[in-house]
């Protein structure tokens, strides 16, 4: 795969953001660039300037992984960064990260049906299984009801990324909008780098790319992260602020999908509030419950 563009601009990215001071190179003197040179890069990394000067004209095909390493201590790379460094080399070596060569385009499946077992199971956190594309395919009854700003009234399947940029209500939905569009954006660069193939990314970029400066800026910085760990804060419409913990969780008997569940700390006022908010849908769950229990012969001819 030609990714020559994508490995170019990481690595110039990567130097960029580190100082001489960092790495114990002398501060004095006008630098031209911010960051360091290609010639310190080199130096670290134990390369010639030429060879560097090659890998980051994008040139990565064929890099050992003792060079990728080299490169990856020189720049200070954490975890996340090095996984994407390394998916980008096997990217240009036409290698994807499961050792496998992928089709051009990705299949989408819908998750299998005792996935959505697991989730019901869940009731006092908010649980939901999001692909690569920030598709939410699956929610708990206690996620419908916290994400229903996201999940709206309409039949398009909710997109969290979509919501970030192009829905004014994000920003009420997340007092700190700028550090959700940041993390959504790397990501969404992850992935992108763990499957350059995949159509749907592709198509997500370029849309959010057209509509929206912000998310255009941000993808141009090439930071990566995967969700993780963390602690975040949300306005809900009904019950109001929440700060809750999430952890996300990889789902192996399904490539590309990942759990996520959001929790309160014990005792809180956010865990209040989100008991509040559970006994504030539970009502109308009930009833399409029994709607659709009691009636089964209306299944299928709804309008």
């Amino acid at each position: 795969m030609d990714n020559r563009a994508e490995v170019r601009e990481f690595l110039m990215s990567r130097r960029a953001k580190i100082t001489p001071d960092r790495v114990g190179l002398p501060t004095h003197g006008t630098r031209r660039v911010p960051g360091l040179r290609r010639s310190e890069v080199a130096a670290l990394a134990g390369l010639s300037v030429e060879y560097y000067s090659k890998l980051e004209r994008g040139a990565i095909g064929g890099a050992s992984a003792a060079v990728l390493e080299a490169l990856a201590e020189a720049l200070l790379l954490n975890d996340t960064e090095r996984g994407h460094l390394v998916d980008l080399a096997r990217a240009a070596d036409g290698i994807p990260t499961s050792g496998r060569r992928r089709r051009p385009v990705t299949a989408q499946r819908p998750p299998h049906e005792t996935l959505f077992w697991m989730l019901d199971s869940i009731k006092e956190s908010i649980a939901f299984v999001r692909n690569d594309m920030q598709d939410m395919v699956a929610v708990n009854e206690l996620g419908r009801a916290f994400y229903s700003p996201v999940i709206g009234d309409g039949g398009r399947i909710p997109n969290l990324a979509r919501f970030q940029f192009l829905d004014p209500a994000s920003k009420d939905f997340y007092p700190d909008w700028e550090l959700f569009a940041q993390m959504c954006v790397a990501i969404i660069r992850s992935a992108a780098g763990r499957d350059p193939h995949n159509r749907g990314i592709q198509d997500l970029v370029g849309e959010l790319s057209t509509q929206s400066e912000t998310f255009r800026t941000l993808w141009a910085q090439h930071d990566v992260r995967t969700h993780g760990t963390g602690m975040k804060r949300f306005n809900h419409p009904v019950v109001g602020e929440l700060v809750l913990a999430f952890e996300e969780l990889r789902i192996t008997a399904e490539d590309g999908l990942v759990l996520l569940i959001y929790t309160a700390e014990p005792g809180s006022e956010s865990e209040q509030k989100l008991r509040l908010l559970a006994s504030w849908a539970a009502p109308t769950t009930e009833t399409e419950r029994l709607s659709e229990n009691q009636l089964p012969e209306n299944r299928g001819h709804r309008s």
